[in-house]
C-alpha cells in the first residue's frame, strides 16, 4: 500500500495514485501489443510514464478482417465488444499482451487498458454465445431501455440506459455481467495491467441515477473500484491501479459524483486549449481555471483525444507544431494528468489517416524534443507551485514552477519577449533548442521563434 492510499481510505472520494499524477500518458492509438513492446525504449526515452492501449477484448470483425484505420477496416471496431476475453485480430493475442506488459514493467511504464463495458457491437449476432449465457441469457444482457436511442444526453435515465450512437446498451447492473466483466479486468491485472480507461463512462449509472427496469441497484462503479464484491469476486490490487473514465462534460454530467470513484476527463478544458491554439491567443480563453467541478488532481487532460481527432475531425486540422505547443503548456502545469494522443503515421492536416494501418506505430510527434522536454520538466518540477503569465498580445504563455523552472510557449511569429517570472536572476539556456534567455529583476527576456516551445530549468549560469 502506498503512503497515498493510507492517507485516503478507499471509501472516501479518491484521487488518482500519487505516482501517476506527475507522469504523462501516451495514447498508443491503434498500435498492436507487439508494436508497443518494440517501441517501449522510445516511449521511456520520451519521458512517458504510462502507455494506454486500444481495447484488448474480443471485438467485431468487419470487412473480412481489414486492417485499415478507416476504410477496409475501422478503428472503432475495437470499440465494439463481442466478448470479454483477452486478445483480438486488431491488437494481438493474450500472449502478446502479456509480453508487452512484462516488458513495460522493466521500463517502469504503467500499462492502461481501454475498456468499454457499456455496450456491445451493433451486430448483436456477432456477440459470443458464451458471454450471453454467462450473463443469464439474451434478456439479461441489455437494459430494458438498451435498444432505444438517446435523444437527450442530459436526461440521466436516457443517458445511462439508452443506446449511445445506436450501440446496444449493456445491463451493467446485472451482477452476472459484473462478475464476467470483472473476471476479465482481474485477468488483465494478473498479466501486468496497471490501470484502465473506461470508455463512455458517463453512460454507466451512478448510485444516485434513476434505475433501469432490470436493475435493482446502480452499483457498477462500487464493484469496479473494489468497494463491493460480486459473487465473492473483488477487484484485484485496487489501491495500486490508475483508473479514469471518459466522462465528457455537459450540463448534467455529475462530475463530482463520478470523481468519487474514478479519475475524470477535462474535456471542456481541452476544447478551450484548442481554441487558444487556433486563435494563437492565450487571452481568448480562461486557461487558469480547469473548468471542472472535480479536484484538479482527479483530472486527465489532453490537447486532443482520439474522439476529437477521429469522429468529426474536430482537432485534425491542428498541425503537429500546434499540438506540441499545447502539450508543453498542459504538461508543464502542476495539476491534471496529461494524455498525448499519437496520430497515425504519415498523417497531416488534410490527410487525417496517413498510412492508415491498424497495428503500426503512429507518427513521430510523441518523441519530438519539445514533447520530451515537457515530459521531463513535469517530473522534475514535482511539488513546485505553479504561476501562469501571458504576454500582452496573448501570443506567449509562461508556466513557472516555483523558482526552479519555466516552460514557454509561443503561438505567434518570431519576436522578443519580456515577461514576469518567478525564476531566479541569471542566464539560462533552453533545454530544447539551446536558445539563451535572461532573467533580471523578475523579468524573463529573450527571442522566441514562431510556434516553438522552450524549457528553462535551474541548471543556469549566474
Amino acid at each position: 500500500m502506498s503512503w497515498f492510499s493510507s492517507l485516503f481510505p478507499f471509501w472516501k472520494p479518491v484521487t488518482l495514485p500519487r505516482e501517476g499524477q506527475d507522469g504523462t500518458i501516451l495514447h498508443a492509438f491503434c498500435w498492436s501489443f507487439d508494436t508497443i513492446r518494440k517501441h517501449l525504449p522510445e516511449i521511456a526515452e520520451a519521458g512517458f510514464t504510462m502507455v494506454q492501449t486500444s481495447p484488448a477484448n474480443r471485438c467485431f470483425v468487419g470487412e473480412s478482417g481489414g486492417m485499415d484505420i478507416y476504410g477496409k477496416g475501422k478503428w472503432y471496431y475495437h470499440y465494439q465488444p463481442t466478448d470479454w476475453t483477452i486478445g483480438n485480430y486488431q491488437m494481438g493475442t493474450k500472449q502478446a499482451f502479456a509480453r508487452m506488459a512484462k516488458e513495460a514493467a522493466r521500463y517502469g511504464i504503467r500499462v492502461l487498458v481501454d475498456v468499454l463495458p457499456n455496450h456491445t457491437a451493433f451486430e448483436r449476432t456477432a456477440v459470443s454465445r458464451v458471454f450471453i449465457d454467462a450473463v443469464g441469457g439474451d434478456d439479461k444482457l441489455y437494459h430494458a431501455n438498451g435498444l432505444n436511442l438517446i435523444e437527450d444526453y442530459n436526461d440521466r435515465y436516457q443517458c445511462t440506459t439508452g443506446a449511445v450512437g445506436g450501440l446496444p446498451d449493456v445491463n451493467t447492473e446485472n451482477p452476472l455481467f459484473q462478475h464476467y466483466f470483472l473476471t476479465y479486468i482481474n485477468e488483465l491485472i494478473a498479466l501486468g495491467a496497471g490501470g484502465f480507461r473506461y470508455d463512455t463512462a458517463k453512460h454507466i449509472g451512478l448510485p444516485s441515477d434513476p434505475k433501469d427496469a432490470k436493475a435493482r441497484r446502480n452499483n457498477f462503479w462500487p464493484v469496479m473500484t473494489g468497494r463491493e464484491s460480486v459473487y465473492g469476486l473483488s477487484l484485484a490490487k485496487k489501491q495500486e491501479l490508475f483508473i479514469y473514465g471518459e466522462v465528457l462534460q455537459d450540463k448534467n454530467t455529475k462530475e463530482r459524483e463520478y470523481a468519487q470513484y474514478i479519475g475524470v476527463t477535462a474535456s471542456t478544458y481541452g476544447g478551450c486549449l484548442r481554441h487558444v491554439l487556433e486563435a494563437k491567443d492565450f487571452r481568448c480563453e480562461d486557461l487558469k481555471s480547469w473548468h471542472h467541478k472535480a479536484n484538479p488532481k482527479q483530472l486527465v487532460t489532453w490537447v486532443e483525444s482520439h474522439d476529437t481527432y477521429c469522429n468529426e475531425g474536430e482537432s485534425a486540422h491542428l498541425t503537429d507544431a500546434q499540438i506540441r505547443c499545447g502539450w508543453t503548456f498542459l504538461a508543464a502545469r502542476a495539476s491534471g494528468v496529461p494524455l498525448f494522443f499519437n496520430r497515425p503515421a504519415g498523417s497531416a492536416p488534410g490527410n487525417r489517416w496517413g498510412n492508415n494501418r491498424i497495428g503500426e506505430r503512429g507518427n513521430d510527434n510523441f518523441f519530438h524534443p519539445e514533447v520530451v522536454a515537457a515530459n521531463r520538466f513535469r517530473q522534475a518540477m514535482r511539488g513546485e507551485r505553479e504561476s501562469l503569465f501571458f504576454s500582452p498580445d496573448g501570443s506567449v504563455a509562461e508556466v513557472a514552477r516555483g523558482s526552479r523552472g519555466v516552460a514557454l510557449v509561443n503561438l505567434g511569429e518570431r519576436h522578443p519577449i519580456s515577461l514576469p517570472t518567478s525564476l531566479l536572476d541569471g542566464h539560462y539556456t533552453d533545454a530544447v533548442h539551446g536558445t539563451p534567455f535572461l532573467v533580471s529583476r523578475g523579468k524573463l527576456s529573450g527571442i522566441v521563434e514562431a510556434e516553438h516551445a522552450y524549457v528553462l530549468q535551474i541548471s543556469r549560469q549566474v
